[in-house]
């Protein structure tokens, strides 16, 4: 495998680790933003600041208002003097429609995900922008 492809495992895998911080009971998703070989944001889905940490109602349906682990990361960004301009997301679910639109609005030029979601309008939105969209699965093993 060449340098670049384990470079890209290496930063799935740490996606999948920091997905280990959502309080998400149905799905936990971690998403890292690298921009020159470092990481300059990080995300995980759950609740906004201050809202208690529980992500599903009683029927096990995810709130309303909770945020994706890529909005996380992107909204992060905009608190630091950091930009995300050319950078690459490392997420472990393929963007939803609403994610994607803000990932092409910050300038990240790159996508590689894990685990493909039920519907692909995000992934569809980021390629007719022009954003690379990988999938790349990762084997229990490689997790």
């Amino acid at each position: 495998m060449d340098k670049h492809k384990e470079l890209d495992y290496r930063y799935l895998r740490m996606a999948t680790i920091w997905s280990e911080n959502s309080y998400c009971v149905r799905r936990k998703v971690g998403a890292l933003i690298v921009k020159d070989k470092m990481i300059i944001s990080d995300g995980y889905n759950g609740t906004p600041t201050g809202f208690e940490n529980v992500c599903e109602d009683e029927n096990n349906v995810s709130k309303p208002y909770v945020l994706h682990a890529e909005a996380n990361a992107i909204t992060k960004i905009a608190r630091s003097s950091n930009n995300s301009d050319g950078a690459t997301l490392y997420v472990t679910d393929s963007p939803c429609i609403e994610c994607s639109k803000l990932i092409i609005q910050a300038g990240i030029k790159r996508v590689v995900y894990m685990r493909e979601y039920r519907l692909s309008d995000g992934v569809d939105l980021l390629k007719r922008a022009g954003i690379v969209v990988e999938h790349m699965p990762l084997d229990e093993e490689e997790a």
